[in-house]
């Protein structure tokens, strides 16, 4: 049997105006030997154009936290694939997909939580592709406030996986900023959580894109001043070693293909 990974789309869906990163990544990894699923949290939901433009509440429809019920959907249903070895299945998104791949990876709080079980039996590694790290994961939080002197910002607690993590993000990404990630990993490895990451030198948001940099003024970015706007494009020396990273991470984590 093969290792898998679930890959989360991002903002874009799968539609037609899909980014094509899931697909672009899912044919990567089918070379390198892993089953490849990828499921569609928007179509069914009424958002097959995706949500990266629209405002509107509909979009908390399929917020990340409310995707995680697809990610361990999704891994259930992989288990169940004869040619798939359950044990060693990993949990891979970008953007909207890579929040929600922090979402479902936060370990449960309490026994009560909907799915402390999925999650102590759930994926034995993951890779979060430019995730918003700004949030709130559990006990991590990341708090703004205006000050005399400025805007000032908290970080707040400790981001603890339930298995091994890896973040790749870009320097110059203006849509989910490097630094609120870079300081989730200190603060977790500092607790003795497995999570490592990677920043790569002057690449924007959505670096594994093969389509050139470009503004769009209509995307939702919370962490813009004005709420709106954001860039992306793709960076051919971000997206090879993208490559080498995540094949490295996923074979110490899933191993090799068995004979």
């Amino acid at each position: 049997p093969f290792p898998a990974v679930v890959i989360m789309h991002d903002c874009s869906g799968l539609g037609p105006r899909s980014s094509g990163d899931p697909h672009r990544w899912g044919t990567e990894l089918i070379g390198g030997g892993y089953v490849i699923l990828i499921p569609d949290s928007f179509t069914t939901r009424g958002h097959v154009g995706g949500v990266c433009t629209n405002p509107s509440p509909s979009r908390n429809e399929v917020s990340p936290s409310r995707r995680v019920r697809d990610a361990y959907a999704a891994l259930g249903y992989v288990r169940t694939l004869p040619y798939v070895d359950g044990s060693r299945v990993a949990l891979m998104g970008g953007s909207h997909g890579g929040s929600t791949t922090l979402a479902t990876m936060v370990a449960p709080e309490s026994d009560k939580e909907t799915f402390a079980r999925d999650k102590r039996a759930g994926f034995a590694a993951a890779v979060a592709l430019y995730p918003s790290c700004a949030v709130r994961y559990g006990g991590w939080r990341v708090e703004r406030q205006s000050g005399s002197g400025g805007a000032i910002t908290e970080y707040i607690g400790v981001y603890r996986p339930v298995a091994p993590l890896l973040i790749l993000i870009g320097e110059n990404d203006d849509w989910t900023p490097a630094e609120p990630c870079r300081k989730l990993t200190e603060a977790a490895q500092k607790a003795g959580y497995p999570i490592t990451i990677k920043i790569y030198s002057g690449a924007q948001h959505s670096f594994d894109n093969d389509r050139p940099t470009r503004y769009v003024a209509e995307r939702v970015n919370l962490n813009s001043p004005t709420g709106r706007g954001a860039t992306t494009g793709g960076d051919p020396k971000a997206w090879a070693d993208s490559i080498r990273d995540v094949a490295g991470f996923l074979d110490q984590h899933l191993g090799k293909k068995q004979n």
